[in-house]
């Protein structure tokens, strides 16, 4: 099934981040998170689907210039997904989904677990979810990298 720009755009705005990884992402070299993405099914009431795995960034000082030079839906829509994610499993739980997304904040949380992010997001469309928090996380990112470039005199 083709997503619609409709799609794409309720999946932007209904990504919603509870918990951030405490890094920021290097802007040279790679670094991985790893991610949960809660979403609530969209056919079936108090069905809730928790996906976990590793989303890599790869080069990330390619996506903040383009961020910078694209507005961002274009940027998004085309380079957007030059990120890899690995280890994808998932489980659906029968709850609601605020106590799911508690539960797995307080988890991660107490697990003491720096490099995680959980994320609420929209079921169908999650890897859009999954995108928006990986540009949201590298914009924040580049912000404090432009030192990295005035050290290597790329500026």
């Amino acid at each position: 099934m083709a997503m619609t720009r409709d799609d794409f755009d309720y999946a932007i705005e209904n990504t919603h981040v509870i918990v951030a990884p405490e890094q920021q992402i290097a802007t040279f070299g790679s670094t991985s998170f790893n991610f949960y993405l809660i979403s609530e099914l969209m056919d079936r009431v108090d069905q809730v689907r928790i996906r976990n795995g590793k989303i890599h960034g790869e080069k990330a000082e390619r996506y903040a210039d383009q961020l910078r030079e694209h507005a961002r839906k274009i940027a998004v829509l085309r380079y957007g997904f030059q990120f890899r994610k690995t280890d994808v499993s998932e489980q659906t739980l029968r709850d609601s989904i605020e106590t799911v997304v508690n539960r797995t904040k307080r988890r991660v949380q107490s697990a003491n677990e720096p490099l995680s992010a959980v994320i609420r997001g929209v079921d169908d469309a999650w890897e859009v979810c999954l995108l928006k928090f990986t540009i949201d996380l590298v914009e924040q990112s580049s912000g404090g990298n432009l030192g990295d470039f005035r050290k290597r005199g790329l500026l």
